[in-house]
């Protein structure tokens, strides 16, 4: 029997709930429409029994009413009693909308990660108080960073800071100390500094790691690997190894911890970065948020392995057979997301290389421009003609080689071009190369999309005084770098990938001027890209170029006569007409139904309001209990028509407001 009734009571909650959604309409959540019957079915009997003593049906617990009024006043008292707690529920739906609430296990789940992320801001904030750079952090702060003159020691503070941040912030760093087209040189400068040299891991740690990336014994795939690395960084190791064919590779293996940590530290430089952003005027001015979510994006890319072992194919089948540039082999066979297998290049970076007795400067300065010259010529058709281009040229990414030739390294950060955009860039360094400012403008305003209110004058005059100022060998900021300032100061919006290859040139600038010393990146850029633009408008070329566009409108123009002579018939016979469908689109088609079935519940709502409001005002008609009138009774039942309707119109709106 208890079993029975409990059942019962049961049903009713769910039948109330569901009733409760497909009034409302929108899909309110589960656990607040049970909620929600759970107290109607609760409340009903106590509110049902005090109806009845005010309206004289009922005395103690003894009916004295006929039954028949006492059912429809019970009716009406449960419409109402429901219809109110429809009113608490849109309440709860505007301030609360469903699924902002998280369950019980969510809940657990982002306590325990506040708390590991308080802990670590704790210590974020400690190091920065340590540098003194807590200033930074508070509301409205403003640094005239170019002008400042403890700018220096900021620089130092900042590059000790970010480097006892551990892993992610020096690689932050290290990402900042290539944004001189954001920050000051002298910042950049320092920031170049970081190194993110480790302690190793322990080897059975890392042999571990090697047999969860590839799924399979160590045995199955090295003949040998040397368990002490070749070079050791925060999120990964390199070891020299041997497959069971017998070549020699060398095994690059990501940290186990790696990427837990960075992921921790990511979701912490975001939140910083988002607040910062909110609160101070340099965050603002820096695009502090941007510069976040871009880092974060490129470092999440930079723990797949797959991703670079992808770019280094990619760079590899862009290089022409007469470059100098060698990319290492790889082998996806034997690779995973934390393990890539490639064959060693020998040699000594760049920044190596250069110092006293090293490989460079055994060479004579006219092979040293020789070998600038071919590394710009690559790196510039790369950029122009493949579209494939590695972002990252700074010295420790280049290696010298005994044979002369350039050993090019981690490709972790490569960009990305699309042909009209490659177009673009060719004919910008065309315009520079023939010293013709009105052509270069027009080509930055076509790459990059011309912003509101710019002034297209002030621009020509701004690029010719940087094409002027470079061409007798300007020092200092960097032709590109100073290219990328003067087109955010005329409010342009640079596309990531457009900016990608104007840092990577940047990057190369002072990497070609360690090669080769007082190296002029502007004037080889015009002669290389002379004889690259020359080589794409070659009548051969064009005529190739010609004969696929005219290919493509071959159909259009076979069928113009036809669609020329209908149009000329049905203007001689007067039947030429123009069809529009304004809403032909079916978002369109859905968002006037939309509008106009909430303006027709409006109008309901209010209509059958305002006729409650006379039925319940009026005196006059037959008593249907000693205390209710007829008219009255239908006045509160049309007043719950239209306060549900209203209800209705009311959480429509807050459901689409949230989800928009």
């Amino acid at each position: 029997m208890v079993l029975g009734y409990i059942l019962f009571w049961l049903v009713c909650v769910w039948l109330l709930a569901v009733l409760a959604r497909r009034i409302l309409g929108v899909p309110v959540g589960w656990t607040r429409t049970v909620i929600f019957g759970l107290v109607l079915v609760g409340s009903d009997y106590p509110l049902l029994l005090f109806v009845a003593h005010r309206s004289g049906l009922a005395v103690g617990n003894r009916l004295v009413g006929s039954p028949a009024a006492a059912g429809v006043v019970s009716f009406l008292t449960i419409a109402w009693t429901f219809t109110l707690g429809l009113a608490v529920l849109v309440i709860f739906e505007a301030i609360l909308p469903t699924g902002t609430v998280p369950g019980p296990t969510t809940l657990w789940r982002r306590w325990r990660a506040q708390r590991r992320r308080t802990r670590r801001y704790a210590v974020i904030v400690g190091v920065a108080a340590r540098y003194g750079l807590g200033r930074f952090f508070r509301p409205g702060v403003r640094t005239r960073y170019p002008a400042d003159p403890g700018l220096a020691q900021t620089a130092v503070a900042l590059r000790r800071a970010l480097q006892d941040g551990g892993v992610t912030f020096v690689k932050l760093g290290q990402t900042l100390s290539t944004r001189r087209d954001l920050l000051p040189l002298t910042l950049t400068t320092e920031l170049s500094k970081l190194q993110s040299q480790v302690e190793p891991a322990p080897w059975p740690e890392i042999e571990q790691a090697i047999t969860t990336g590839l799924g399979r014994e160590i045995d199955a795939v090295f003949r040998t690997i040397d368990p002490t690395p070749l070079a050791a960084a925060s999120v990964g190791q390199v070891h020299r190894a041997q497959l069971v064919d017998g070549r020699d590779v060398v095994v690059k293996v990501q940290r186990p911890a790696a990427r837990r940590q960075i992921t921790a530290d990511l979701d912490i430089i975001l939140r910083l970065a988002r607040r910062l952003d909110r609160v101070t005027a340099w965050a603002q001015t820096l695009g502090l948020r941007r510069l976040a979510e871009g880092f974060a994006e490129s470092l999440r890319e930079e723990l797949d392995y797959t991703v670079e072992l992808d770019n280094t194919r990619a760079i590899a089948a862009g290089l022409a057979a007469t470059d100098r540039i060698v990319v290492p082999e790889t082998f996806p066979d034997v690779s995973s997301p934390t393990v890539l297998v490639m064959t060693q290049l020998d040699g000594a970076s760049v920044a190596d290389a250069a110092e006293p007795g090293g490989l460079l400067t055994t060479l004579a300065p006219t092979e040293r421009h020789e070998l600038a010259d071919d590394i710009l010529g690559s790196v510039l058709r790369q950029i122009i003609v493949t579209g494939v281009f590695h972002a990252d040229l700074h010295p420790g990414n280049l290696l010298i080689r005994s044979d002369r030739t350039v050993g090019l390294l981690d490709f972790g950060n490569v960009g990305r071009l699309d042909r009209v955009a490659r177009s673009t860039l060719g004919l910008l360094l065309s315009a520079i190369e023939r010293d013709d400012p009105i052509a270069a403008t027009n080509a930055l305003i076509e790459l990059l999309g011309r912003p509101d209110e710019l002034d297209q004058r002030e621009l020509e005059r701004s690029v010719g005084e940087l094409m002027v100022r470079y061409s007798i060998g300007g020092s200092g900021l960097g032709v590109f770098t100073a290219l990328v300032r003067l087109v955010l100061a005329h409010r342009f919006a640079v596309p990531v990938q457009v900016a990608a290859a104007f840092r990577a040139m940047g990057a190369l600038e002072g990497t070609l001027t360690l090669i080769c010393p007082g190296f002029d990146l502007l004037a080889s850029v015009r002669t290389v890209a002379g004889e690259l633009m020359r080589a794409a408008f070659k009548p051969a070329a064009i005529k190739q170029a010609l004969e696929g566009q005219l290919a493509s409108m071959l159909p259009i123009v076979q069928r113009l006569p036809q669609r020329i002579n209908k149009i000329v018939t049905d203007l001689e016979q007067g039947r030429f007409m123009i069809n529009v469908r304004p809403l032909a689109d079916r978002r369109d088609r859905d968002f006037v139904t939309g509008i106009a079935q909430q303006l027709m519940v409006t109008i309901l709502a209010a209509a059958a309001t305002v006729g409650a409001i006379m039925l319940l005002t009026s005196n006059n008609g037959p008593m249907l209990t000693p205390a209710l009138r007829l008219y009255a009774f239908f006045g509160y039942a049309l007043l719950f028509v239209g306060f549900v309707l209203g209800l209705r119109v009311l959480v429509l709106v807050f459901f689409r407001a949230s989800r928009q």
